[in-house]
């Protein structure tokens, strides 16, 4: 499918200057809070890199919803902590375009107090957050310092800002990331890329399904949790003109529950 002319959002409030075909790559884009960012994404101009692991009808989908909006989309099928996988679907593409926008979304949750954690629920909450933030950030940062222009977004979480219980692993993997982005940051500020966090607090997502909603409300000074619609404008603004001066920094989409 040819590239089509990059669209400014209708939206009033944020500039883009989006150039036609720019992409943007997010990692665990099938559903959830990976899938409402590529649409976002989609929908200001960018094409869509949108990798996934097991997903498959969820992502065909994200990805008819992409093209519906005249973007291309390619679907990238692999595990971010792979070494093999990552550079077996990303090399051949990076030799051709670097992408505009990366963001590293992928995650998983494996829940359970310390002392009967397994060490395999342990490795794998650390494995998807650090492990595929690296393999994937370095692939792609590689273009970026090159053409000195990019725009890094790491998905957090306010268990990586406060500490929950029963979330050691998960806690533990996302403060690793906050703490990555910030020394990225500093790393490739004079090169034009800026590398910030996105942390977002309880969101209506499946990961939420069977939580005690009536317990967590009263915590967080909004009273209503989250949307993914949310944590994608979030996103939309670090990708924006306006945030251009913004690197190495945490915005918490948390309706005040961590302040």
């Amino acid at each position: 499918m040819p590239h089509k002319e990059a669209h400014p959002p209708r939206s009033a409030g944020f500039t883009y200057d989006i150039p036609a075909g720019a992409v943007a790559l997010v990692t665990g884009g099938s559903r959830g809070i990976g899938r409402a960012i590529a649409l976002k994404l989609a929908a200001l101009g960018y094409d869509v890199w949108l990798n996934y692991m097991s997903r498959d009808e969820s992502a065909r989908e994200t990805q008819s919803a992409i093209i519906d909006m005249g973007r291309e989309c390619s679907l990238l099928k692999f595990d971010v902590s792979d070494s093999e996988g990552v550079s077996r679907n990303l090399e051949t593409l990076l030799e051709k375009t670097t992408p505009h926008v990366l963001v590293n979304n992928a995650g998983v949750i494996r829940d359970g107090i310390l002392a009967l954690m397994s060490f395999d629920d342990w490795k794998r909450v650390v494995q998807v957050t650090l492990d595929g933030f690296f393999l994937v950030t370095q692939m792609v940062l590689q273009g970026m310092l090159l053409e000195r222009r990019g725009r890094i977004v790491n998905i957090a979480s306010t268990s990586g800002q406060t500490g929950v219980p029963g979330q050691t692993n998960y806690a533990a993997a996302k403060a690793g990331l906050i703490g990555a982005t910030r020394a990225l940051a500093a790393e490739v500020a004079r090169r034009g890329i800026l590398v910030n966090v996105v942390a977002p607090g309880f969101i209506a997502t499946e990961m939420t399904e069977g939580a005690q909603i009536d317990r967590v409300l009263p915590r967080i000074p909004l009273q209503r949790l989250g949307t993914v619609d949310d944590v994608a404008g979030a996103v939309a603004f670090l990708c924006s003109k306006e945030s251009s001066y913004i690197t190495g920094q945490v915005v918490a989409c948390n309706g005040g529950l961590y302040m």
